[in-house]
């Protein structure tokens, strides 16, 4: 699998440096010279993880691991943490981005309005663009005029080409995109998709119809079904990754707005409720700005 365009080790360092306080340096700090794991400092370490956006369940579980045993010591805290981190990374799966050459690529982009996804899918569509595929935008938000005019500008940008049928059932944009890019040989669609979660009933029940749509006309052809996250809204995420999973089978996450947050701990939130992997992670607003997630970096941009 090709490798997007990327920042280096140390810009990517930086860039989740206030997620690395918030969920390791503080709790370190606190607790590693300390003698012995007394009740009160379990329950501190405990409030500093949930505030970090780590989770009640995950928090508790990792602060639960520490009571009546004797092999780890407050100043080992750092290294199990790590240690910890690592595994439940490495169980939510591969975050290798899935594409496969010389057939259809469909990556179905989800998650509620203002996380990101049309930026994401202009940057994708321009990483694709310049690893010499064929680029195949699908209008799905078709009640928002703004979104699709704001997805008709990304596509200019990135060189991509796009359907889009104002007001139009969002299955039947899908639908006609996936008929276009089979006549066409395209490599890449991608297909946008409302956020509404106010209208959660009506949103999840369109989302389900798009996912119908693909099953029916192109079954071998889904790649990713990705749900876009805003970095800054840490819980919230995980809740967000339940609704959309009701819906449709999520395949994985892309983390966006990641400078500069410091709630980035939903990572390993999401990593170790839903089992889904970060694949993708945004760091800025530039067209490159777009960079492969990979769970050895993270771990190592939150511990050195």
């Amino acid at each position: 699998m090709f490798k997007f365009f990327s920042d280096s080790f140390d810009n990517f360092k930086k860039k989740v440096s206030n997620t690395a306080s918030a969920l390791v340096n503080n709790v370190v700090a606190a607790v590693s010279d300390e003698d012995e794991f007394s009740e009160f400092v379990l329950e501190d370490m405990e409030d500093m993880l949930i505030s970090a956006d780590l989770g009640v369940n995950y928090a508790a579980e990792l602060v639960d691991k520490l009571r009546n045993q004797n092999k780890v010591k407050p100043s080992d805290v750092k290294n199990y943490l790590k240690n910890e981190f690592e595994k439940v990374l490495n169980a939510a799966g591969s975050t290798e981005l899935n594409y496969r050459d010389g057939r259809l690529n469909i990556y179905f982009i989800a998650g509620v309005n203002g996380v990101g996804k049309t930026t994401l899918i202009g940057k994708l569509a321009y990483r694709f663009k310049n690893l010499g595929k064929k680029v195949l935008i699908a209008a799905g938000d078709t009640f928002r005029a703004a979104a699709e005019e704001q997805l008709d500008i990304w596509s200019k940008r990135a060189g991509a080409d796009i359907v889009r049928r104002d007001k139009a059932d969002p299955a039947s944009v899908v639908y006609e995109a996936i008929q276009k890019a089979k006549n066409e040989n395209y490599d890449v669609i991608l297909v946008d998709t409302a956020g509404r979660l106010q209208n959660k009933y009506n949103l999840m029940e369109e989302l389900a119809k798009i996912k119908s749509v693909i099953d029916k006309n192109a079954p071998e052809d889904l790649c990713e079904c990705m749900l876009v996250l805003d970095a800054n809204t840490g819980q919230n995420g995980l809740q967000q990754a339940k609704v959309f999973t009701e819906a449709i089978n999520l395949s994985s996450v892309v983390l966006t707005k990641l400078d500069g947050s410091a709630k980035g701990a939903i990572v390993l939130a999401v990593a170790k409720e839903m089992k889904l992997p970060v694949k993708l992670v945004g760091v800025g607003e530039k067209m490159e700005d777009l960079k492969d997630f990979s769970a050895q970096e993270f771990i190592q941009a939150l511990f050195e």
